[in-house]
């Protein structure tokens, strides 16, 4: 038997099933009519179930996706090769996987800016994806290069406060104005160190399910906001 006609049969005996049982509720003993009664006069009984069903469901969605935070912990946190902007040695951990391209990580950028401010234990990883347009890769990858003239912060920040849609041009513009040895910017851009990093970054996002951007993780919790106190709250309850 096909696995489809197998799906198909299974299909049908639960429909059979279901509609014995309620011949059985309408038609047996008095206690199945009472049942019957019981749910039909307090249907609540019935949406109740159903939210703690959904709830419970929610519940170990969430529960699943912290164990994949919790098994890549390290990657996400502690990865070297990954920039990092506020206090290095910060006791609380920052990482925002985000696209140089997204309209909502530019919008939380100042917002990430305000919390480094105010929060001198903080540590911000940055984790470059590019998935939004096809410039992504090429700002991902010049500023990268760029980390390794010393120039990350520098050049992260021209590209996530410019106005418009970011061209190839517009981010070697960018990144000459932040200092940045152009020259030695697109030699490195084309390294194997710098693909490998792209490439790191990419599976660890899909291995812990980060489905858009701006995805955040502070020490070690999923968190998806542009707000600024929420992002507070969770740092405060971190320290």
């Amino acid at each position: 038997m096909s696995k489809l006609n197998s799906v198909a049969v299974s299909v049908v005996a639960l429909i059979v099933a279901v509609a014995a049982l309620v011949m059985s509720l309408l038609n047996c003993n008095k206690k199945s009519v009472d049942v019957a009664e019981t749910l039909n006069n307090n249907p609540e009984i019935i949406i109740n179930a159903m939210q703690n069903y959904e709830q419970k469901m929610r519940e170990n969605a969430l529960a699943q996706a912290q164990q994949l935070i919790d098994d890549n912990i390290e990657a996400i946190n502690n990865n070297p090769d990954s920039p990092v902007v506020g206090n290095k040695e910060g006791t609380v951990t920052v990482v925002e996987f985000f696209d140089f391209s997204c309209g909502y990580c530019h919008r939380l950028y100042p917002t990430l800016k305000n919390i480094i401010a105010k929060n001198p234990n903080v540590k911000v990883v940055l984790k470059e994806l590019s998935f939004v347009s096809p410039t992504s890769a090429y700002a991902a990858k010049a500023a990268l290069a760029a980390n390794n003239q010393g120039k990350y912060a520098e050049v992260l920040d021209a590209l996530m406060t410019s106005n418009g849609a970011l061209t190839e041009a517009k981010v070697d513009e960018l990144a000459v104005k932040a200092g940045v040895d152009l020259e030695q910017m697109k030699a490195d851009m084309n390294s194997a160190k710098i693909d490998q990093i792209m490439k790191d970054t990419s599976e660890l996002a899909a291995k812990i399910q980060v489905n858009g951007v701006p995805a955040l993780v502070i020490n070690g919790k999923m968190v998806q906001t542009l707000d600024e106190s929420v992002i507070q709250s969770e740092i405060d309850a971190a320290k």
